[in-house]
């Protein structure tokens, strides 16, 4: 295998704080590798001095010659007066250097070296360059080119980032948190993409689905140490338990002849002369094996919430629309006791517009929630996050609360309750300006969780938690005694916490789901914002109907394709088995469509018309795709 890059020795320190010590490892051609550790670790900052923008203390970064790379940050950043496809020239790499090198000849008057230039053009596809940014801009369902960057969304501006990255087909990508503000369609189609290429990669993400289907190596960060596994996210999960159980091992072994070696060095002074220093140093080494931590996060925490009376919250007939963009319509929905509800949809369908008008942030147009008396929410949302930054850790966390009740008499002082989301008592004394930014978000999350709420509503919890974090904060909604909402586009999360989904599909139309997303998708080919149009009059009835919405199971039964028992028992009529039939000429015909609109978006040869008109068919072709299918299913499961 071709080394494509070589990590030799590598050292970096921030202030008295070492991130990595001697760090060494390869990455090979065709390679797919994640990169996992917690926050705080030096991720992000080893990611930096691979791409150049920082640089080690000690130690050596040696790149394969003439090697492409692509580097997307976690957080990309632009000149809000450009446009999208401004942006796609202003970030130097060898390709627009080039095209500028070639207009700057173009303009002088001798075009000195132009033939030059013109053959290095045609090597890098240069001429094609546009046009491919364009293509892969509406891939990612960015169309309006000309629109200025101060315009966009975060989400928005991370796939002209993420865009602006592929364009160069690099030979070794490197991605800093991909899918954070990429909602679950661009995530699928990012992991399609990174799965098919052949580029070489090296990926930071906490989304476990993701470097499971993506990656086939994984390196893992861990007391300033490097280790690398051969094998996807559930490899890794096995070996590393595997190295954890040996390591534990090691230290009792160390730890029993230590104590030996303890005695003998209290009890025997006097015999420490040349003969004896050997063992001397030898015990000082292994008093270091013995003191070693092995750091395991198995913490159950198991907090008392507020009691919750039976009346939640109820959803009267609620509308909203910002202009001509629907959000909610006619909207009804009665809350149950203790539900786990997650909220999924591609970005701008309503989400956390939603769930603000459930905490009276936002009013609707028409309608009202109406919320139970005994309700104590607790909200946690990236726009929420404000510290003092010259405030120490515990301080921030005290200013909330001196103890968290654990119920039964038993207490947690806010110290305790740090350590339990792997806060340690001297990063405790830290000032917060110097966390990361997952730190961050941990220490927010601590202060939404101690103040007891008996409703939790969770926006994208997710985004730049560590696994270990994220590990701990599934246990704790799992053994969570009260009412959860969460809006992610963590398909593991949610996986794992949620009992059932409302789908925000557009236009004002929100599915309930019984089950998580995983089940979902297995019966819907596509989660993309359907058109606006008129509302469908059954599913508006549905939506109208207190009877139909009581809970999540009574609203699904008649959406769900293994419908009721009474479908199930009759046979096909003659016109069912006529639609039937038809409907699978029709949905062979609108697979082969998809795959003809997707294979002309990827050959670069479009114009840019012919581009946003495929991109504006695609999702209505998956819309339709998700229609016939679900009826498909819902007739195949008649007799």
């Amino acid at each position: 295998m071709v080394s494509y890059l070589q990590v030799q020795n590598l050292t970096r320190s921030v202030g008295d704080r070492t991130l990595f010590s001697d760090l060494s490892f390869s990455i090979g051609e065709g390679q797919k590798v994640g990169l996992i550790a917690k926050n705080g670790t030096g991720k992000s900052t080893l990611l930096n001095i691979l791409a150049g923008a920082d640089q080690a203390d000690e130690g050596q970064v040696v790149f394969r010659n003439g090697l492409r790379i692509g580097y997307l940050e976690q957080t990309p950043s632009y000149p809000s007066e450009l446009t999208v496809i401004e942006a796609c020239f202003w970030q130097g790499n060898e390709t627009t250097n080039l095209i500028r090198e070639y207009e700057s000849c173009m303009a002088s008057g001798h075009q000195e070296g132009l033939q030059d230039i013109l053959d290095r053009m045609e090597h890098l596809k240069a001429w094609d360059y546009e046009t491919r940014a364009k293509t892969i801009l509406s891939q990612l369902y960015i169309s309006e080119f000309d629109k200025p960057l101060s315009q966009l969304s975060g989400g928005q501006l991370k796939r002209v980032a993420l865009a602006n990255t592929l364009i160069m087909e690099p030979d070794l990508l490197i991605l800093d948190e991909p899918t954070n503000h990429l909602d679950l369609q661009m995530i699928e189609w990012l992991e399609n993409y990174l799965s098919r290429s052949n580029v070489t990669l090296l990926m930071v993400t906490h989304d476990r689905y993701f470097l499971d289907h993506v990656c086939s190596v994984i390196l893992e960060l861990d007391e300033e140490a490097i280790y690398t596994y051969h094998g996807n996210y559930a490899y890794y999960l096995e070996k590393r338990a595997q190295r954890l159980e040996v390591a534990r091992a090691e230290v009792a072994r160390a730890t029993n002849l230590y104590r030996t070696e303890l005695d003998w060095m209290r009890r025997m002074p006097q015999a420490r002369g040349h003969k004896a220093r050997y063992r001397e140093e030898a015990f000082y080494e292994l008093e270091k094996q013995a003191h070693r931590r092995i750091e395991e996060q198995q913490v159950k925490l198991e907090m008392k919430s507020a009691y919750i009376g039976s009346k939640i919250f109820e959803a009267e007939y609620v509308s909203k629309a910002y202009g001509d963009r629907v959000l909610l319509k006619d909207f009804y929905y009665n809350f149950s006791r203790y539900e786990k509800l997650g909220i999924v949809g591609a970005n701008g369908t309503g989400k956390s517009t939603f769930v603000k008008m459930l905490l009276g942030l936002v009013k609707p147009d028409s309608g009202r929630f109406v919320v139970g008396e005994t309700v104590r929410f607790g909200y946690y949302s990236q726009e929420g996050m404000q510290f003092d930054e010259q405030m120490k850790v515990i301080d921030a966390v005290r200013k909330t609360a001196e103890f968290v009740d654990l119920g039964g008499g038993r207490h947690l002082s806010a110290m305790q309750f740090l350590q339990h989301f792997m806060f340690s008592p001297k990063q405790q004394q830290n000032y917060i300006y110097k966390l990361s930014g997952g730190e961050k978000r941990r220490l927010h999350l601590c202060t939404v969780l101690m103040q007891s709420p008996n409703f939790l509503v969770l926006d994208e919890p997710t985004n730049d938690l560590d696994i270990p974090s994220l590990q701990i904060l599934e246990q704790y909604l799992q053994d969570f005694r009260g009412c959860v909402i969460i809006i992610s586009h963590d398909r593991y999360f949610m996986d794992k916490v949620v009992d059932h989904l409302f789908v925000f599909k557009g236009n004002g139309e929100v599915k309930d789901f019984p089950g998580n997303y995983t089940q979902y998708r297995s019966l819907n080919p596509d989660l993309s914002p359907k058109p606006q149009k008129a509302q469908n009059p059954q599913s508006s009835q549905n939506n109208q109907n207190p009877q139909n919405t009581q809970n999540s199971q009574t609203t699904q039964s008649s959406q769900n394709p293994p419908s009721t028992q009474r479908e199930r028992k009759r046979k096909l009529s003659f016109r069912e088995k006529q639609e039937f039939e038809a409907l699978g000429k029709e949905i062979d015909q609108l697979e082969q469509e998809k795959a003809d609109i997707e294979a002309a978006l990827s050959s670069g040869t479009l114009s840019t018309q012919e581009i946003i008109d495929l991109s504006k068919r695609l999702p209505v072709v998956n819309d339709l795709l998700d229609e016939k299918s679900m009826r498909w299913l819902e007739l195949s499961e008649i007799e």
